[in-house]
């Protein structure tokens, strides 16, 4: 696969538009999703096709105002303004809509989308408790029953455990390439980790994702990393970020520093797991993977707190970044304890709330230079 690189990665959400479209001409199904909890390999295994529909653009807020709180998470408006106002091609084509429970302002705004478009919404067990694995395990096997029925399919075992390698290969394809950023300097700026990750959600065909993702690496480690690289190294943890939410990195980038690593769950936050493909049951063996993922609505949340020990070592970051959206209140509880372990670890650590607009650009610059004033290079 000659010829890729970035800008292949930049496009993939055009192209794939018309790819959907030919899909559903052609009678294919689409399940449009929100949320790294969601098990893509039941999607697959089904023959269709999930896509990302998580919003990251200001624009259809506040047409979403006029149903929602102003004071709602900016994700949450972004999205329900997409699909109240039909301005998605990606929501356009999907033929449901898989939601989950990952915090209440999502799962109340589900019951509003419904009114749009057939909505399922998982039940995610929040804490760590005797039951939580049985009950997630029952959450992916309803999930499995709706998507049949929904689209008059059988997923065998077979088909899933299918799905589950391609899945998994693609998971070890991208967390090669977010690794080439451990060294120094890192050949891949914060701008071009995103560019990556978040395209990942809208392609099409995960054979030919795969392929990119490692023609990529191949290239890029054909040339040598860029020494203008080479300024602060800092993590970025907190909220999903996506393109049109990308203010942080590019103010941390135009200040010479370097994002080198983003843990949220746009970025790495699930690069580690896998699912094992020594259970006897492909239900019970993605309900292990899926349960594992460290996002901030599970109580306790110890696995955030290793992932981002290890990678504040692995990627010899000299600095981290907590960005929070307005009113999330999980991540925003949960910086307390990620502002101690960084501190803990003898590192700058500076905590962000913002939302959609660029109103804040100019205070956040300033703390973002002061912070970068305190890194020792």
């Amino acid at each position: 696969m000659a010829g890729i690189d970035l800008e292949s990665f930049a496009s993939i959400r055009e192209a794939n538009i018309m790819k959907l479209k030919e899909f559903k001409q052609n009678g294919g199904k689409v399940v449009g999703r929100y949320c790294t909890y969601t098990p893509n390999e039941l999607i697959l295994a089904a023959g269709a096709i999930p896509v990302g529909l998580c919003g990251t653009s200001e624009k259809p807020i506040p047409a979403a105002e006029e149903v929602l709180p102003r004071n709602l998470c900016p994700l949450i408006k972004s999205s329900y303004g997409f699909a109240a106002t039909d301005t998605c091609p990606f929501f356009y084509f999907s033929d449901f809509i898989l939601g989950e429970t990952t915090c209440d302002g999502k799962k109340k705004m589900f019951e509003l989308m419904q009114e749009i478009k057939p909505v399922h919404v998982m039940q995610l067990p929040y804490a760590d408790y005797e039951h939580a694995l049985d009950m997630w395990t029952e959450e992916l096997r309803r999930l499995r029953k709706r998507i049949e029925d929904e689209f008059g399919v059988k997923i065998s075992d077979d088909d899933i455990w299918k799905a589950t390698d391609l899945v998994n290969r693609e998971t070890v394809a991208l967390k090669a390439l977010c690794d080439l950023n451990q060294s120094d300097p890192p050949y891949l700026s914060g701008i071009d980790l995103l560019t990556v990750m978040w395209a990942r959600s809208f392609n099409c065909d995960h054979e030919e994702l795969i392929s990119m993702l490692q023609e990529l690496e191949k290239q890029i480690l054909a040339s040598p990393a860029d020494p203008a690289k080479s300024g602060a190294r800092i993590l970025l943890t907190g909220c999903p970020v996506g393109t049109g939410t990308e203010k942080v990195i590019k103010l941390v980038e135009e200040l010479g520093a370097s994002v080198v690593a983003m843990e949220n769950c746009s970025g790495y936050k699930t690069l580690e797991l896998q699912t094992e493909q020594s259970f006897n049951d492909p239900i019970v063996a993605l309900a292990h993977k899926y349960l594992n993922i460290p996002c901030s609505c599970m109580s306790p949340n110890p696995y955030r707190m290793e992932l981002l020990d290890r990678m504040i070592d692995d990627f010899q970051t000299d600095a981290v970044i907590d960005l929070t959206w307005q009113a999330c209140h999980t991540y925003n509880i949960e910086a307390f304890e990620v502002g101690k372990l960084v501190k803990s670890k003898g590192l700058p650590y500076l905590h962000l709330e913002s939302d959609y607009s660029n109103s804040d650009l100019e205070s956040l610059k300033v703390r973002i230079e002061a912070m970068l004033e305190m890194v020792e290079k």
